[in-house]
């Protein structure tokens, strides 16, 4: 995996073989600390988030737009909207069995949505 970096965000998720190692916390760590917000690993296998919206037709207009977003990466996240107006996402590279420069790559673009 190459090193996780500022402009992570213009990269472009690829396919991930088994027999790749999971990113380990010292390679990860600092772009948690510094780029993405409100982020957490949970295990060293799972990157997650919660989001909160104005009303549920908001959060319904966010999947659906992070929808487009991970089939246009090849890189999908379990998404789960729930109450009225939350939405909880969770990164992980399952051929793995971790986390992947795929999953920062990805939820640093979530985040501009």
């Amino acid at each position: 995996m190459s090193q996780l970096n500022a402009d992570i965000k213009h990269k472009k998720c690829i396919p991930c073989e088994d027999g790749v190692e999971p990113l380990r916390p010292d390679e990860y760590g600092a772009f948690l600390r510094h780029e993405l917000k409100a982020w957490d690993v949970v295990g060293e296998k799972v990157l997650e988030k919660e989001y909160k919206f104005k009303d549920f037709k908001a959060a319904l207009a966010f999947v659906n737009k992070v929808g487009v977003l991970v089939e246009k990466e090849g890189h999908h996240p379990d998404i789960l909207l729930h109450r009225w107006n939350r939405v909880d996402l969770r990164l992980t590279t399952h051929a793995i069995g971790g986390l992947s420069e795929n999953d920062f790559i990805l939820a640093s673009k979530i985040d501009t949505i």
